[in-house]
């Protein structure tokens, strides 16, 4: 019978060996906002912006 060869679960990262990507995996303390919540803010923020333009 011939050797197989493990299959890996995820493939390499690139520049995961230096560290560079690997902050992205920590969790950090801080306020959490849905991206949902966070586009609405933006959104209405440009229309109040804008509004007051017009009507000042």
């Amino acid at each position: 019978m011939g050797m197989r060869k493990r299959k890996k679960e995820g493939g390499p990262m690139p520049a995961g060996s230096a560290g560079l990507l690997r902050f992205f995996e920590e969790e950090t303390e801080g306020v959490k906002i849905r991206p949902e919540l966070l586009v609405a803010i933006a959104v209405s923020l440009i229309v109040v912006s804008v509004l007051a333009n017009v009507f000042f």
